[in-house]
């Protein structure tokens, strides 16, 4: 008898994870050199991509480490900074009045709304660029996030975005295993299933590429202060709810050592990129075929 989608141990707690990531407002800054140097390699891939976005829509913004960048790429475009946590939308835009003020047209160039992605307040169309930096991989189907930033973008604009892979967090989740039965490391969804996500949200000429990258810490105790800074600690419904016993966790930190490379612990993360295209309908609403009409060249 198939599981229950609640039941499912490795899916998201909800209600946990948006206070893990409230509780990371004011220390996420102290964590994120991960988050920060895959939007910093986001952004590097507009210098092939020729885009002018009037609007903008950061999607699990954080604390707004994406500002300033996209701000410099996009001087003239307005900006959206959306989170689940309405912490860190305060903290993205301290000065904010809310998207209220953005929909009427008298904020500045930068406001934020405390929002889900998968159910975004937005009108149709709103925006010529979708961002989203590590944040997809919290959802544990994208595929109702993928069909919001379709719908919030104009014909034409651009869905840009990275995630965590499988392989992220590999040696603690080995070394986890290898202490005993249990859920102590979030999983993380495949690179294929995001591309085919993509499709069904009817995006077109989807882009995706992955690259490993390597973490590495003096001891254990330094990536678990990572994890707790960015709000990253375990929020799947089969984790264990009380402390992990000291026993357990001293096997977990022998069997780390046995990892250590010159002198450092490694903390591999799979990043998976992904940028797609908001393509013109083929199709009205009511199931009429969309025919395109040009002028014979002489």
């Amino acid at each position: 008898m198939p599981l229950n989608h609640i039941d499912e141990p490795f899916f998201a707690d909800r209600a946990a994870m948006k206070r893990n990531f409230a509780r990371a407002a004011a220390s996420f800054g102290q964590g994120d050199v991960l988050h920060r140097e895959v939007g910093r390699r986001m952004l590097e891939r507009f210098d092939v991509i020729r885009l002018a976005p009037a609007r903008i829509v950061d999607l699990g913004c954080g604390t707004g480490a994406a500002t300033a960048g996209l701000r410099a790429r996009f001087p003239a475009a307005r900006l959206v900074n959306v989170d689940l946590a309405h912490a860190m939308v305060r903290a993205a835009v301290p000065e904010s009045a809310g998207w209220r003020r953005w929909l009427g047209g008298r904020s500045g160039p930068v406001s934020g709304v405390n929002a889900d992605m998968a159910s975004l307040p937005f009108v149709d169309g709103a925006f010529g660029l979708a961002w989203s930096n590590l944040a997809l991989h919290w959802l544990d189907d994208p595929l109702p996030a993928f069909a919001e930033a379709r719908r919030v973008l104009d014909t034409g604009g651009l869905f840009m975005f990275s995630a965590l892979g499988p392989d992220t967090l590999r040696e603690l989740r080995d070394c986890f295993a290898a202490a005993g039965p249990g859920w102590h490391v979030k999983r993380f969804i495949d690179l294929h299933d995001i591309g085919d996500a993509l499709g069904r949200a009817g995006f077109a000429a989807p882009v995706m590429d992955m690259e490993l990258l390597t973490l590495t810490y003096e001891s254990l105790d330094g990536l678990f202060a990572d994890l707790r800074r960015t709000g990253s600690a375990n929020a799947m419904r089969g984790r264990r709810r009380g402390l992990t016993g000291p026993g357990r966790l001293r096997e977990v930190r022998q069997a780390y050592e046995a990892q250590r490379r010159d002198s450092r612990l490694p903390a591999t993360f799979e990043v998976i990129y992904g940028h797609a295209w908001k393509a013109a309908p083929r199709r009205t609403a009511r199931g009429e075929a969309v025919v395109a009409f040009a002028p014979r060249r002489k």
